[in-house]
């Protein structure tokens, strides 16, 4: 995928292209916060059982949110690409953990 000037991609390479500079490990971090009326129906859901939609939503948006400031971070390193990133979720907080929070991380590159 290439956004905003920079590829991005899971994989450790890119085809068809050369890493000709390995930048550093670069990342993005986005924490969401929740709310209690999802909390209270995702409560429900957790007894009655099901997918918890709001929660998806979540995070997916904190998804986007850390792969956006990842690559604003990798244009900042005047990188080409970012290959090999890997997501990590969890959650922050407290007892209620309603704090979501979604890392990106990668090695930026540039390409020839």
């Amino acid at each position: 995928m290439k956004e905003a000037g920079v590829i991005v991609t899971t994989t450790n390479a890119i085809e068809g292209q050369r890493v000709t500079e390995y930048l550093g490990v670069v990342h993005g971090c986005a924490v969401m916060g929740s709310n209690v009326f999802r909390d209270f129906f995702a409560g429900i859901r957790d007894v009655v059982g099901g997918r918890v939609g709001s929660y998806e939503t979540v995070l997916a948006d904190a998804k986007d949110a850390a792969l956006a400031d990842l690559m604003e971070r990798a244009k900042a390193m005047r990188a080409d690409a970012v290959i090999g990133i890997s997501f990590d979720h969890d959650s922050i907080g407290g007892d209620s953990k309603t704090i979501l929070m979604v890392s990106a991380t990668g090695t930026a590159v540039r390409l020839g």
